[in-house]
């Protein structure tokens, strides 16, 4: 049985408890994880806070640092998908492409230009940025790694520490990163905590937190909003959405339909950010189903080690059995499976992506977040009608318009009431220096770029006669 500590101001710590992880292939239990107490909390914030205190003063070092990480996870990359394929089942590909992009997020901002120092007005009021403290950063299952990294490496170069904790689905990989961090970092700068629920809840309302960076399910985003506003202390929420395309009567079926489909079934739909519901106009709904199901039918369901899998298992049986229900409710209601719709064999969280025509409004598949490898799609007759649909929903993360007339498309984006919205395309990440933020349930303030640094900071206002050189910043 695998088992590796957490990692609390640059020691191991082993846990007196422990939490079972369950391969979702195999449905087998393969390693277990330290829970944390609440006096090891106590110690990772602490230490953190100590470690802040020096931290926060040489830009020059954290650079040099994040860097450090970058390397450090680069050269640990099959370890790391390794851990990542056993806990969370995507392939082996996708798991080292994981530990690439995490690694890439490190390197963006150890080289970020980044002005501490800003004059305001030049008779004499300069803004100083700085850091906040101890930042809380919870990450959901499903990149564990990956959105590690969209608080981490923002936050450590504003010169900020953090105690991290992951899913209790998923802790292997980032206490393993955890360990590799603590190699190159100075002791107490990272700290990485598991546990379940009651360790979250603990991090928000702790005495030594300065902030709050979470990415989970709505209902979790409010408890931790709730928790926070006692002590006012800043959070930021991405939350999840049902993100829709609307397709153009002037679309190519078969132009559109690879894209259509990877950017809804990369990692089995288990994407915040990932095309949930398709709105078709009538002239192209069965082109377009026909193409779609086809793609869906040509790929191979498997263990995620297995180099021809093109898509392994859902994350957990909790989301098996979700996405098993939203399925069999839609088919109760009169929607049909046009591709998929069934279990992959009797052991794993396996499901064959699945193709829903005759999907509407009023069906949980269509109105909820599904996140897992099930499509619908849903009929329209007036573009107006299905801007509206697509608006009609408490999620606004991401949209798509698919078509080839650029100022239709344009046009049409603009009426989408959603954080981002991407044209002939969805869930295109073109990288750490886009910010990524939703709108209504989606969340609240934007990751990534220099406008996610920023929100690890705040801005203290000199008045009084500017500095000639960067000479005394202390960022």
């Amino acid at each position: 049985m695998k088992r590796i500590p957490m990692t609390i101001a640059g020691r191991d710590v082993p846990g007196s408890e422990a939490i079972e992880v369950v391969d979702p292939a195999t449905e087998q239990v393969w390693a277990e994880a330290p829970a944390a107490t609440a006096a090891e909390l106590d110690e990772a914030f602490g230490s953190a806070a100590d470690a802040g205190r020096t931290w926060r003063l040489d830009d020059a070092a954290r650079q040099k640092a994040l860097h450090g990480v970058a390397d450090v996870l680069l050269r640990n990359t099959d370890e790391l998908a390794q851990l990542l394929t056993s806990e969370v089942g995507k392939t082996l590909a996708d798991s080292a492409m994981e530990v690439k992009t995490t690694a890439a997020w490190f390197t963006y901002y150890a080289d970020l230009d980044v002005a501490w120092r800003e004059v305001i007005d030049p008779a004499g009021v300069t803004g100083i940025r700085e850091p906040l403290g101890v930042v809380a950063a919870i990450t959901p299952w499903n990149f564990p790694l990956a959105l590690a990294s969209w608080k981490l490496a923002p936050a450590l170069r504003a010169g900020n520490t953090v105690v991290l904790k992951p899913s209790p689905y998923t802790p292997m990989a980032t206490l393993r990163m955890g360990q590799l961090l603590a190699e190159v970092l100075p002791q107490g700068v990272v700290n990485v905590v598991t546990g379940g629920d009651d360790v979250g809840v603990a991090m928000t309302t702790h005495p030594l937190t300065a902030k709050v960076s979470f990415t989970g399910s709505v209902q979790a985003g409010r408890s931790v909003n709730a928790a926070v506003a006692s002590n006012l202390t800043p959070v930021t929420l991405e939350l999840g959405g049902n993100d829709p395309a609307i397709v153009l009567d002037d679309a190519d079926p078969a132009a559109v339909a690879q894209g259509l489909f990877w950017g809804a079934f990369y990692n089995n739909g288990q994407v915040c950010g990932a095309l949930k519901r398709i709105y078709v106009p009538e002239s192209l709904y069965p082109q377009l189903a026909e193409q779609l199901a086809g793609v869906a039918d040509a790929l191979v369901v498997g263990n995620g080690t297995d180099p021809g899998t093109h898509l392994g298992p859902l994350a957990n049986r909790m989301q098996f059995e979700r996405v098993q229900s939203l399925l069999e409710s839609a088919l109760a209601d009169g929607a049909q499976a046009r591709a998929g719709g069934v279990r992959v064999g009797d052991r794993g969280f396996f499901l064959r992506p699945t193709i829903l025509t005759e999907a509407h409004a009023g069906q949980a598949v269509v109105d909820e977040e599904q996140f897992g490898p099930l499509l619908p799609l849903v009929p329209y007759r007036d573009v107006d009608d299905a801007v509206r649909q697509a608006n009609d929903t408490t999620f606004g993360l991401g949209a798509s318009v698919w078509g080839g007339d650029s100022a239709r498309l344009h046009d049409i984006a603009g009426q989408l009431d959603t954080g981002t919205v991407w044209l002939n395309a969805h869930a295109a990440n073109n990288g750490p220096h886009v910010p990524f933020g939703g709108r209504k349930w989606s969340g609240l303030g934007v990751e990534n770029g220099l406008v996610g640094l920023h929100s690890f900071t705040q801005q203290k206002i000199v008045y009084g006669p500017a500095l000639d050189t960067a000479e005394g910043i202390v960022p």
